[in-house]
């Protein structure tokens, strides 16, 4: 990749948790998003990703964790396919299928270890890049499981924090627009959104939509508009999840401007 496009994902090293953390965190998620699915209807739609099935879901979260797996365990610097096998339905144990995935890329990048540089879209990037962006997709989908299953969805407050430093951050790097033409705009005049978990622990963040492009920071500044939620449900409202109308959200200021941050954000 360009190195006018790479970015620093380990911007917030005071809050960023450890390969350790990461690593038991995929599998803490993993397995929520395994209980979910586990038995459930194949053909079930998910609610919150209409156009995909219980089973897509399902294919979706098993193949990243082993595509992003083998890009690990290869020290790959280039982008790399991913792996045919794919649950096709719901006689197989998914449970036993997801949790190999996540377990293939935890030793991975242990094997690997925390010096490694391997390709990422955003530039070498070291193998706790995987783990935390597997994490983070994964939480999303957990998300989406029990929308379509009808259970709860549970994060730890640390892992949904970062996952909202994670989103953040790649929403405001220079390689995003590139990726993702319509991001541009969101890009303004300096307006700000202010984000914010209720309870413990205390977090806060403040996005600024300047003419180059988006800019976040953790920080408890009044915004333009502000959305106060648990940082559970604030990961849903950002990931666009859960509706900002929610009993389980407040909103308070310029209430378009948040609708059109939520209305091109989809990533």
């Amino acid at each position: 990749m360009d190195k006018d496009v790479s970015m620093d994902m380990n911007r917030d090293v005071d809050t960023a948790p450890t390969p350790e953390r990461l690593a038991e965190g995929l599998r803490e998620q993993t397995a929520a998003f395994a209980a979910h699915v586990d038995g459930g209807d194949p053909d079930a739609r998910v609610p919150t990703c209409p156009e995909w099935t219980l089973r897509d879901l399902v294919a979706h979260v098993g193949r990243a964790h082993r595509w992003a797996a083998e890009l690990v365990r290869t020290r790959s610097q280039e982008v790399a396919g991913g792996p045919s096998r794919v649950p096709v339905d719901g006689s197989e144990p998914w449970r036993d299928w997801l949790l190999e995935g996540a377990d293939l890329l935890v030793a991975a990048a242990e094997e690997a270890g925390p010096d490694a540089t391997l390709w990422s879209f955003v530039g070498p990037q070291p193998p706790a890049f995987w783990l935390r962006r597997m994490l983070n997709d994964t939480s999303v989908h957990q998300a989406d499981a029990a929308a379509t299953t009808g259970g709860a969805f549970t994060i730890a407050p640390d892992l949904a924090a970062d996952a909202i430093d994670e989103a953040l951050l790649m929403l405001s790097g220079p390689w995003a627009e590139k990726a993702r033409p319509q991001l541009a705009r969101l890009r303004g005049e300096g307006q700000t959104l202010g984000w914010r978990a209720t309870g413990a622990p205390p977090a806060a963040w403040l996005v600024t939509r300047t003419p180059d492009g988006v800019t976040s920071r953790r920080s408890s500044a009044e915004g333009d508009v502000n959305v106060s939620a648990s940082l559970a449900d604030l990961l849903r409202v950002l990931s666009r999840r859960l509706p900002p109308d929610d009993p389980a959200v407040t909103v308070t200021g310029d209430r378009p401007l948040l609708d059109h941050w939520l209305s091109h954000t989809a990533f």
